[in-house]
């Protein structure tokens, strides 16, 4: 009775320096998880940097039959565009006939090909050189295809398609998917006037239209 009372007592020691030594081993995962988090809080910003440049691809601009403006970014695609037909680039701007949602069709808000044309012609460009493309393409993808059509047609083999920093990989991917090795096509990556790959973690829109391309980019590699 007496040694079955004790025996307890005789294995507490090991139990207490097992625990001791899960608690110290413990310790030094936190202490050394909150060093490492710590470092990358003081560095976020060179890193934050280095994956931008990393994630953002450009092309060089070069003369080419035509220029390509895809719906949205509607702040900087339709001045790139008319700054590469001032500067002797293209002899013809393209303009996307993007789907148009419930509001735009009932003329509440402005449609992006409108918004275009109009940011157009106040830079100069003659309506001669605007020509539309497509019929209600929903996506990146569908302008592409489109684009590839017009090509076609009108017997074009180099096009600039101008984008954002963070859309121009995307962009760029699908282009080249769509259009094969026959033809030359440009991506330029336009900074955006509210974010770029310096700053982009500082701005909510930054942020989020970084992390939007990445999630779309793989599912454009998966879907097409």
């Amino acid at each position: 009775m007496t040694d079955a009372t004790r025996q307890p007592s005789r294995y507490a020691p090991a139990n207490r320096s097992r625990g001791a030594a899960l608690l110290r081993s413990l310790a030094i995962a936190l202490l050394v998880a909150g060093t490492l988090a710590a470092s990358a809080w003081v560095a976020r910003r060179p890193l934050l940097r280095e994956v931008a440049y990393l994630w953002i691809v450009s092309d060089a601009v070069a003369p080419a039959d035509a220029v390509a403006v895809f719906g949205g970014g509607v702040q900087v695609r339709p001045f790139a565009a008319a700054r590469y037909y001032r500067e002797g680039l293209v002899r013809k701007i393209l303009l996307s006939d993007d789907h148009v949602g419930p509001a735009t069709a009932l003329g509440a808000v402005q449609s992006d090909i409108d918004f275009n044309h109009a940011v157009l012609t106040r830079l100069g460009v003659p309506e001669s050189a605007i020509e539309i493309f497509g019929n209600g393409s929903s996506n990146t993808y569908e302008e592409a295809v489109a684009l590839r059509d017009w090509a076609q047609r009108a017997g074009a083999r180099s096009i600039i398609v101008p984008t954002e920093i963070f859309s121009a990989r995307r962009v760029r991917w699908t282009l080249h998917r769509v259009f094969g090795e026959d033809y030359v096509i440009h991506v330029p990556a336009l900074a955006d006037p509210n974010y770029g790959p310096d700053d982009w973690w500082r701005s909510a829109r930054g942020v989020v239209a970084f992390q939007n391309e990445v999630l779309k980019y793989w599912y454009y590699r998966l879907r097409y």
